[in-house]
Parts: C-alpha cells; structure tokens; sequence
C-alpha cells in the first residue's frame, strides 16, 4: 500500500466515524426539524454559558453569517436564552434554558457513551494518541 493509500483510508475512516458519532443525534434534530448546527451551538454554549455571540463565533470558529439563523431559531423555540451583558448594553450573553439543557445533555450524552465504549476498547494509549491527531488537526484550521 502507498502512501496516497493510507491517506485515502484515513479519510474514510475520519467519514465514517464522524458519521456513526453523529447518526443518532442527528436522527434526534431531524425530529425537531434542526440540523447539525443546532446540537453545535447548544454543545458550545453549554460549556461556556453567559458567552457573548463574539465569544461563541470564535470558540466555534465559524462566521456571524453561519451562526445568526440557527441562534435565532434556538431562541425562538426556548433552547438558548440571551441577556444584555450588564456593563456594555452592546454585548449579548448567551445560556440554555431548561430545555436547552436537557436537549444538549439528550444529544451529547449519546456520543459521550459511545467514546467511553471506543475509548474502552481501544486503551489509554490510543485514546491518547487520537487526542494529538484531533489537536493537531485543530491546529490546521485556516478561514
């Protein structure tokens, strides 16, 4: 096998287990009629509740144009509340609502078990090495 190979079956195999971590709580938006930005946010703002919009744009990494739809959506059917920040009236702060929080939890909780499961199976040595892959492959984002 060369090289171009191997690139080729990592590929796939980065199509293929995005794909099973996703299934499920896609198969969940569907029902509700969202898509996979919508698990995206409640995740991101779940882990860092009373962000500003800016604050989440750059944790997420994606534009004010992507995120403005899918936020307003979220707020509209009582997922994500906002706040005027209390000291610049300009900033908006984001949070989940009860609802929200039970979504995230419904969505995420499913892939949480599922790496718990892989990360089992695998060891602490592989699971440690796909750490540094996944951060390195963060690192090579460019917009």
């Amino acid at each position: 096998m060369n090289r171009q190979d191997e690139l080729n079956l990592a590929l796939e195999s980065m199509h293929f287990g995005f794909r099973a971590m996703i299934y499920q709580p896609d198969q969940r938006l569907a029902q509700l009629g969202l898509a996979r930005i919508h698990h995206r946010l409640l995740y991101f703002i779940a882990r860092h509740p009373g962000c500003s919009v800016n604050e989440l744009l750059h944790t997420m990494r994606i534009s004010k144009q992507y995120l403005n739809r899918p936020l307003k959506q979220m707020i509209e059917l009582g997922y994500v509340e906002q706040a005027t920040d209390v000291d610049d009236r300009r900033i908006r702060r984001l949070g989940l609502t009860a609802s929200g929080k039970k979504l995230e939890f419904e969505l995420s909780e499913v892939q949480r078990k599922r790496f718990a499961a892989i990360f089992e199976r695998a060891g602490p040595v592989a699971e440690k090495h796909w750490r540094e892959v996944m951060a390195l492959l963060s690192e090579q984002i460019e917009f």
